[in-house]
């Protein structure tokens, strides 16, 4: 099949393309290569997707309805995994505005170009965000998600008002996932694993918010993507799907940097802080729902994940 992928560049994006090359399908993919983080970066997960035959890369941004439009003309793609957005809690104190325009609009165009394109299924990244600071856990989809602790997770709750007010009116099925604190090889540079590794490695502090009294659902980027697959393919879904995409599995923050640093082989130094605005103490799926009809089930633990992601940072930055 032919699938559109927006944020090709992008960590999960990049993923993805290339697990659907090896399955044998065309991807055409789309990044405007924003310099939110490194753009280095995302050139060299690029890099890798351009060697390969099947894949197109589009230069350009979801805020350019007309670049769209024209490219699902000109491409047809028959499904649509839609993975780029303006990521980050934290940054979304500070630039709001780009949080507008990458997650609002650029969402709204993706669903404007797939009613028209007659798309069978729109596939989205949502995220656990969206829970805010419900103190039920394990977090299920049918939770209230109607208190927002950041404009991120606003927006992405709002993606999916949006996805569900376009299958309601136009009978376009939508698919949104729920992400749950995804990490691994060619990941993002503001998350916290990272963030961990780069200052453990210069032994140099690392900064650990609600002193340490935090648990995050951590789930390895093959966990992910298998799970968004079986959301593009899978059949007998309903026309508005929400899934939660996680470990199922929280982890204690003190534990995971103590596992982080073993595999690194230091002794980390810690700057205990107070929680961050915006921020929440516990993250943790209840992947019930996805596992039924998906037939979702992560396989990787934290020790096994944080071995492989060291394994790629100290050859990536040839430490």
């Amino acid at each position: 099949m032919k699938i559109f992928v927006t944020g090709a560049a992008g960590f999960i994006g990049m993923h993805m393309a290339e697990s659907l090359l090896d399955d044998g399908h065309e991807v055409v993919g789309l990044d405007n290569f924003n310099d939110y983080y490194d753009v280095s970066l995302k050139e060299a997960r690029s890099a890798r997707l351009e060697k390969r035959d099947g894949f197109t890369l589009i230069r350009g941004d979801l805020t350019n309805y007309e670049l769209l439009t024209e490219n699902f003309e000109l491409h047809e793609p028959q499904l649509v995994c839609h993975l780029a957005a303006q990521a980050g809690v934290r940054y979304s104190l500070e630039n709001p505005m780009a949080y507008q325009r990458s997650n609002l609009e650029g969402h709204l165009n993706i669903l404007e170009a797939c009613r028209h394109a007659k798309t069978p299924r729109l596939v989205y990244a949502s995220s656990s965000s969206v829970y805010g600071g419900n103190k039920k856990v394990p977090f299920c989809e049918s939770d209230p998600v109607d208190n927002p602790v950041s404009l991120y997770a606003a927006t992405k709750k709002a993606n999916e008002l949006m996805s569900h007010s376009y299958t309601h009116l136009y009978g376009l099925q939508t698919v949104g996932l729920r992400f749950f604190t995804v990490y691994g090889p060619w990941g993002r540079p503001d998350m916290a694993y990272w963030l961990f590794t780069d200052a453990m490695l210069k032994d140099k502090p690392i900064k650990v918010f609600n002193n340490g009294k935090m648990e995050r659902d951590f789930t390895y980027i093959t966990d992910i993507v298998a799970g968004v697959k079986a959301a593009l393919f899978a059949e007998g879904l309903d026309p508005y799907e929400i899934f939660n995409l996680g470990n199922n599995k929280p982890e204690n923050l003190m534990d995971f940097i103590k596992t982080l640093a073993g595999e690194l082989g230091v002794e980390p130094k810690m700057e205990m802080l107070p929680m961050q605005p915006g921020d929440v103490p516990v993250t943790f799926a209840d992947v019930s729902k996805v596992r039924e009809k998906l037939g979702y089930q992560p396989t990787t633990s934290v020790k096994d994940g944080l071995r492989h992601f060291v394994a790629w940072y100290k050859e990536y930055f040839s430490v």
